[in-house]
């Protein structure tokens, strides 16, 4: 048997993080997928994919996404009932993430940056495809 999705969208709003009575981090959101077709008015539709996250994997996604952030889920497909407050039973299909990549630099996003107004380092190897001019004297052989 094989249980395996792999999804890249962007979130649809920022992640939601919980923690379960024994203290166990959940964090939840949505990523928009958009289909590979065009409908007959020429637009991308999009389907709207619920993702769970665990424990720490659960801390850094609500730390670190936003909404707008491209990202990659890897994960398991997952569905479950429950019963609403209302007395009807309710069906859940959703994605449990086992692994999320962010793809997009928190500057492509939307959100502030983090580090933002600190100087910006120098960069050590700027330069490097130009020539450097050394002379017999500076080798040390």
């Amino acid at each position: 048997m094989l249980n395996r999705a792999v999804l890249i969208g962007r979130l649809t709003r920022d992640p939601e993080l919980r923690y379960t009575a024994n203290g166990t981090a959940v964090a939840t959101f949505t990523i928009a997928v958009n289909r590979r077709f065009q409908n007959p008015q020429g637009e991308r539709e999009a389907d709207f994919i619920p993702i769970v996250t665990w424990q720490k994997l659960a801390e850094t996604c609500a730390n670190y996404l936003k909404k707008g952030r491209l990202v990659a889920v890897e994960g398991r497909i997952q569905t479950r009932s429950y019963e609403n407050n209302e007395g009807r039973r309710v069906y859940v299909t959703e994605i449990v993430a086992e692994n999320v990549q962010f793809l997009d630099s928190t500057r492509d996003a939307a959100g502030p940056v983090p580090g933002a107004g600190r100087p910006a380092a120098v960069d050590p190897f700027a330069g490097e495809a130009e020539p450097i001019d050394l002379s017999d004297d500076d080798l040390p052989f």
